[in-house]
């Protein structure tokens, strides 16, 4: 059996990545990190525009009722890109818990509004502690931990406040190695809903954040890979390019071969959720995209330098972005852990002796 994407999801990845280009993603990504989202919402906007926001959401609800794997082209996209923004939440994660609710009231309340890009959403979960990416701007920002939905505000806001979100304080704030991912302390207010179905509606719904913050990763992957070797094509020492030398065409084969392997993993991840392999497959994804982007940013840094790494140089931004998105949906440790007991799940009983 030969997986391939299809012309039609081809196209579509060829589109938004002329409409990302042209964006000045850059500048939007610095704006965003100075707390001045006009031009990432614009640009989000786009985005929108194209559908990206509407893909696994369903019909009624405006949606394109398309696949995760849809999803995925798109989100890899976004990733090679670096968009600002809860992508992640407003894209793949709330849609999916929205529309796994036992009550249909939630998803129809703010379903629409996201589909459509009139709004964008936030998510924190139990192993994220109350943090929450852009609560400041998002609408609804939500809190699952516990087997419990609740609707959530910013640490500070007057209690059971639905009113504009007011402004942060210093303690509200958590600091991020990534300038453009503003997070804020939340806590739950209203309850939405709570017992075995929401429970399983939040353990899936983070799965579909796994994997889609491993198809950012991968995108942003190939984007240092395609910017290192462009400078290494460009950069001379001795009187030739960098990249003519054997230990820099050794170091950018070995992320190309990386993110490679990681690519039909992460797509193995977004047909199999479904199944009884979901945990262990979208660990397996995050893992590899992960290491994956991990070393394109390592050799993304070492050949461009000390400049690689300045806050005026737009590789920072990638290189950046990596270093959060490795660890905002579960550290390494967490989902090899995953792995392993799936693994031993799935070992045959030994006969008795």
């Amino acid at each position: 059996m030969r997986f391939a994407l299809s012309t039609e999801q081809l196209d579509f990845a060829g589109e938004l990545r002329k409409i990302l280009d042209a964006g000045q993603v850059p500048a939007a990504v610095r704006a965003w990190a100075e707390g001045d989202a006009a031009k990432g919402r614009a640009l989000l906007r786009q985005v929108a525009d194209m559908g990206v926001f509407g893909l696994i959401v369903d019909e009624k609800y405006d949606g394109a009722d398309a696949t995760l794997v849809d999803l995925v082209v798109a989100l890899i996209e976004l990733g090679r890109g670096a968009a600002p923004g809860p992508v992640i939440e407003s894209a793949a994660v709330i849609p999916a818990l929205l529309q796994r609710l036992p009550d249909s009231a939630p998803a129809q309340r703010w379903l629409s509004a996201l589909a459509g890009g009139d709004a964008l959403a936030t998510i924190s979960f139990a192993p994220q502690r109350g943090i929450a990416l852009d609560a400041d701007i998002a609408e609804p920002v939500l809190v699952a931990a516990d087997g419990r939905l609740t609707l959530g505000r910013l640490l500070g806001a007057a209690e059971g406040s639905t009113d504009a979100v007011p402004a942060p304080t210093a303690a509200e704030v958590v600091t991020s190695i990534d300038p453009a991912r503003r997070l804020f302390r939340v806590t739950g207010d209203e309850l939405i809903g709570e017992g075995r179905e929401v429970e399983a509606a939040i353990e899936y719904a983070f799965d579909i954040g796994v994997v889609a913050c491993a198809a950012q990763l991968l995108g942003a992957g190939r984007s240092i890979l395609e910017q290192t070797t462009g400078y290494a094509k460009q950069r001379k020492q001795f009187g030739r390019a960098i990249g003519e030398f054997q230990a820099v065409k050794q170091q950018l084969a070995d992320v190309r071969i990386a993110l490679d392997l990681a690519e039909p993993l992460l797509y193995r991840a977004a047909l199999t959720v479904e199944s009884d392999d979901r945990a262990r497959d979208v660990s397996a994804a995050m893992v590899a995209c992960g290491d994956a982007a991990h070393r394109a940013a390592r050799a993304g840094l070492q050949v461009h330098g000390a400049i690689g790494y300045t806050a005026e140089f737009d590789l920072s931004l990638w290189l950046t972005k990596v270093a959060a998105l490795r660890t905002a949906w579960g550290t390494a440790d967490f989902h090899r852990g995953r792995i392993a007991a799936a693994l031993r799940a799935a070992e045959p009983a030994l006969a008795p002796s």
